[in-house]
């Protein structure tokens, strides 16, 4: 079987960054799925689940609430390897068309203090395993080491 993709990336040399994983087209539409990249593989430790699990819920809140990009978020979410997330947007992108949105996101989550949307049991499967305190160092991590400072080193994949 071909290995997919996301299989074919360096993963001992990829750093933490913000990647352009692949362009889907469907019909006119281009898909534009993004490798949000927020520990380093196989070096760092991963993030746990409640932490994943609460930055899902607020950067999916954030971004289908979000005025430029609400409607062209497709889906946010975790990696199964726990290093980082998916975005798919609808449209042609890359990495530095969606850096602002990025840092606007990961603030928003880093300075969260309410209640976390969905957390429930009637709204959420697995509403208790959820850490905010964790998710908002995570974002703030990523703010400050990652998106604020980026380099073109961590906007396209390692050879």
């Amino acid at each position: 079987m071909k290995k997919i993709t996301s299989f074919t990336i360096d993963h001992i040399k990829l750093i933490p960054g913000v990647y352009v994983s692949r362009k889907d087209h469907i019909g006119e539409e281009t898909i534009t799925t993004f490798d949000l990249r927020i520990t380093n593989p196989n070096e760092e430790p991963v993030m746990n689940t409640a932490e994943i699990h609460t930055i899902e819920h607020l950067g999916a809140t954030f971004l289908r609430n979000h005025n430029e990009f609400g409607a062209k978020t497709i889906y946010f979410g975790p990696m199964g390897c726990r290093t980082g997330f998916y975005l798919l947007l609808a449209g042609d992108y890359e990495s530095k068309d969606i850096l602002s949105l990025l840092r606007e996101m990961f603030a928003f989550i880093a300075d969260f203090t309410d209640e976390v949307p969905g957390a429930s049991a009637k709204d959420c499967g697995n509403y208790l395993d959820m850490n905010l305190p964790m998710a908002r160092f995570v974002a703030d991590k990523y703010l400050n080491e990652v998106l604020n400072n980026i380099t073109e080193a961590q906007l396209i994949y390692p050879e």
